[in-house]
């Protein structure tokens, strides 16, 4: 016998399924995850977008699987929670996992939920955020969920360099979930909750032998200082989210767009006479790159990128006038700012993000060169530290560089300099631009006729000086047009800010092929 339809017989089905969906894993898997100290899938998104701007696509979406089960553990949504908003006006497209929900495991239509909410991002050209929280692929559906699972890698792969991806890593993900989060352009971890393996504790022990915890395996403390996986630690959910918003506001919502401008009131023409005092002139000594780079850019800006990994060297954005540029600095406190293979991984993937979303790029130079010795040769320094020659020849935003003392050897190339495609290229009174070390250069020149002199020592002093005099010094590179300006130091900031507007309009080339073979 047919029922017939009302309009209120229907709403109230409506409700229902909304009501179910909104449930999520029910009350009791729901508390458990809050006692976790852990948000659910629906109150992150609700941190993350502007209030009552999210609108939420295949809510009532269901797992078609029956085997194992499945029948009767279908919920409306199938455990992602996917849609559109804006976060500080700007559109942003997103998903939360809902690990109350059958883990969160990726399912076929758990997958293909995700892959919609993605194709959609790519059709507006505005910024992606995945909050991840995923024990891997669902089991129970066998082979069919790999289609949604490789229709994620396919689409962050095809996002790359045309709109933004954050992934917030909201629990503990194996598999993969861990291998979408990899191939987007940051991630944020949560120290304690969220964790990233491809297999865990126990497979590790069936196959290997080896002990291990999850948080020793895969933890955020792993990723930040070892794997340099973890862009952003934070202390718990919400704080995550409050990073992910931070970031996002310093990152155009498109290749298309230049980055947004943010105006704190800081003069443009602040001069600093405190940068003399940070930066020792006498090479031997040390100090924190950080105090110049906060005293350059605009007041309380600076946004460190991966500070726990390779801390040799420096990456991050900050605000020059309000608009965002992406700052690659030496760190001399740590292997005196020396390039290693970390290091140079680090840089040269920053460096092409930075490309990729118009950003300019400001370098701030102190390297002696390139770490020494047999582990960092056999780590595959050469092949490493080419990345960022690459990295830096290929990006065509605008590029300046400022050297601050030395600047030696190779990884005078290395920190971008003429030749390198650089468009202005500044240094300071103190800086030294050449091959070698003064001392070294000289033992190496003058050994014979130092051996031979009647007072060994002196000679070697006097060809120091006159070496020192003569090349060590960045007005000899600017008598040969290797240095465009000789800059004093209290005059840092107003320097690079001219040199940005002038290259505000700088020409960006399009590609003459399809891409080229970086030494990965």
């Amino acid at each position: 016998m047919a029922i017939d339809k009302t309009h209120q017989s229907e709403l109230e089905r409506l409700s229902a399924l909304e009501q179910r969906a909104e449930s999520g894993g029910g009350t009791q898997a729901v508390e458990r995850h809050r006692q976790r100290g852990k948000l659910t899938a629906r109150e992150r998104l609700d941190r993350l977008f502007d209030a009552g701007s999210f609108v939420e696509i295949n809510q009532l979406a269901e797992s078609q699987a029956v085997d194992f089960g499945m029948q009767e553990k279908k919920v409306p949504g199938d455990g992602v929670v996917t849609g559109w908003g804006t976060v500080d006006g700007r559109r942003v497209f997103a998903y939360a996992q809902d690990v109350t929900v059958l883990g969160g495991s990726v399912g076929t239509v758990h997958g293909a939920k995700i892959c919609r909410i993605m194709d959609e991002a790519l059709k507006v050209k505005a910024p992606l955020v995945a909050l991840n929280d995923s024990g891997g692929g669902r089991l129970h559906e066998g082979f069919f969920a790999s289609q949604g699972v490789a229709g994620m890698f396919f689409r962050n792969t095809a996002a790359s360099g045309l709109i933004p991806q954050i992934t917030g890593m909201m629990g503990s993900c194996a598999g993969v979930s861990v291998y979408s989060p990899a191939l987007t352009d940051f991630i944020v971890m949560v120290k304690g909750t969220s964790h990233m393996v491809i297999t865990g504790p126990g497979v590790i022990k069936a196959v290997t032998g080896e002990t291990v915890d999850l948080e020793a395996l895969g933890g955020a403390k792993v990723h930040s200082e070892i794997t340099g996986q973890a862009h952003f630690v934070a202390e718990n959910d919400a704080e995550c989210i409050a990073a992910i918003k931070k970031l996002l506001s310093y990152l155009p919502s498109s290749h298309l767009e230049p980055p947004p401008v943010v105006y704190n009131g800081d003069d443009p023409d602040r001069v600093d006479d405190t940068l003399e005092q940070i930066v020792p002139a006498h090479f031997k000594k040390s100090y924190d790159m950080r105090a110049v780079i906060e005293r350059i850019v605009d007041r309380g800006s600076f946004l460190e990128v991966l500070p726990r990994f390779a801390a040799n060297i420096i990456v991050g954005f900050a605000r020059m006038e309000g608009a965002s540029v992406g700052i690659v600095a030496n760190q001399p406190r740590i292997k005196a700012g020396c390039l290693d293979v970390d290091a140079s991984d680090k840089a040269a993937r920053f460096i092409r993000f930075c490309d990729c979303f118009n950003i300019p790029l400001i370098n701030l130079v102190d390297v002696p060169g390139y770490f020494p010795g047999v582990a960092q040769e056999h780590a595959g320094i050469i092949r490493h530290g080419a990345k960022m020659l690459y990295a830096y020849s290929e990006a065509t935003v605008p590029k300046i560089t400022l050297a601050l003392r030395k600047e030696y050897g190779g990884a005078v190339m290395g920190m971008c300099c003429v030749g390198m495609g650089v468009d202005l290229m500044l240094a300071w009174p103190i800086a030294q631009l050449v091959v070698l070390d003064t001392t070294a250069a000289v033992g190496l020149i003058f050994r014979k006729e130092i051996q031979s002199a009647a007072s060994p020592e002196d000679c070697r002093r006097q060809k120091i000086e006159e070496y020192d005099y003569k090349y060590s010094n960045p007005f000899h590179a600017a008598s040969n047009m290797l240095v465009n300006t000789v800059i004093r130091p209290r005059d840092t900031r107003p320097q690079l800010i001219k040199a940005l507007r002038m290259l505000r309009n700088k020409e960006r080339p399009a590609p003459t092929k399809r891409h080229g073979n970086i030494p990965l």
